[in-house]
């Protein structure tokens, strides 16, 4: 993907970074400074443009990648070693943030009905409704691109779990994931009907175009799920907040294709929504009994992770959820920068 312009110093000292070689490391010193002093006046992290924004271009050289970036930046020990400052300071934030029900007992139906009742109780804010009622063309634009940054590369997060599950589990995320991508056929994979969703809506349909119009906030959210795909350590966070994801994903989406079609969509830009609907509705009960509750019965002591996950990824989507809404009915965007305006320097 394109490289984003920076937000701060730390974002600026990484990106000047990743212009040099891996040979060329000179510019570390500056990016381990700049993070330990982000660290230590960010008053929060979740809403930090500079931080979030790096932590992304981090995770992201494990992705895609960057225009005119060494792939060799991937598993530079400098790097790395950043990165694990960055997370440490964000998941002890997370873990501040959330709180945890009574945990179940280490069964699949003990679990699944601790996730369920979590996700059913979710009073978090309803974006949902709101664009199927009341958004505007705009409005939905920005929700469009607050998603793209992981509807793009849909499930990829959660699949770097895969090799770190075995038996129940491995199979039930397989099984969810190979849905993810198309059952093998490309032009059914999620992320390329959320690509014709954009292209039908007028956006730009490729992957990271309007990432200097994403604020923290919504990175926040796709970092978390970097943050737990990316560690092992952290498998049983992955798993309960993939349950979570398809445990409050259908009747939202419902909602997004009603909105869609309100303002005068057609079916190929609803299509990705009603794909969800059905869809998920099969997942949830796979993702709560067979990934999560399987992951439970195997490994006992992921139990509370798996808890955390879940409500982690509901804390952290509230934030995004309020943000948006909080600016729509204030009358402003909810990007940082909206669509239409003209690029600032340096962005």
């Amino acid at each position: 993907m394109k490289r984003p312009g920076p937000r701060g110093p730390l974002s600026s000292a990484l990106l000047s970074a990743l212009a040099a070689t891996p040979a060329d490391a000179s510019g570390l010193p500056a990016l381990a400074g700049a993070a330990a002093t982000t660290l230590a006046q960010t008053p929060d992290i979740f809403r930090d443009e500079d931080l979030q924004l790096a932590l992304f271009c981090l995770y992201e050289l494990h992705y895609t990648g960057f225009d005119g970036v060494d792939d060799g930046w991937e598993w530079h020990p400098g790097l790395l070693a950043v990165r694990a400052r960055l997370e440490a300071g964000y998941e002890t934030a997370l873990r501040a943030r959330v709180r945890l029900p009574e945990l179940p007992a280490a069964t699949a139906e003990a679990v699944a009905g601790t996730l369920f009742a979590l996700t059913g109780a979710d009073g978090g804010p309803s974006v949902s409704r709101f664009i199927a009622k009341s958004a505007s063309r705009e409005q939905l634009h920005e929700f469009l691109v607050h998603r793209s940054i992981y509807q793009l590369k849909e499930a990829d997060p959660h699949s770097w779990a895969i090799p770190r599950l075995t038996g129940r589990a491995k199979a039930a995320l397989v099984e969810i994931q190979a849905d993810e991508y198309g059952g093998g056929r490309a032009h059914r994979m999620h992320s390329a009907l959320f690509a014709r969703t954009l292209r039908g809506a007028g956006l730009d349909d490729t992957y990271g175009a309007y990432i200097d119009h994403i604020p923290a906030v919504t990175l926040a959210a796709l970092n978390m799920m970097s943050l737990f795909g990316l560690n092992r350590r952290l498998r049983g966070a992955v798993a309960g907040h993939l349950a979570a994801f398809e445990m409050t994903s259908s009747i939202p989406n419902r909602f997004y294709a009603r909105g869609v079609r309100r303002l005068g969509y057609g079916d190929d830009v609803a299509l990705y929504f009603d794909e969800h609907v059905e869809a998920d509705a099969v997942h949830e009960q796979i993702a709560g009994r067979d990934l999560a509750g399987g992951l439970a019965e195997t490994s006992p002591e992921l139990v509370e992770d798996i808890v955390f996950g879940t409500a982690a990824c509901l804390a952290v989507d509230a934030m995004v959820g309020e943000h948006q809404l909080a600016a729509w009915q204030a009358g402003t965007s909810s990007l940082r920068r909206p669509l239409h305006a003209p690029a600032a320097a340096g962005i």
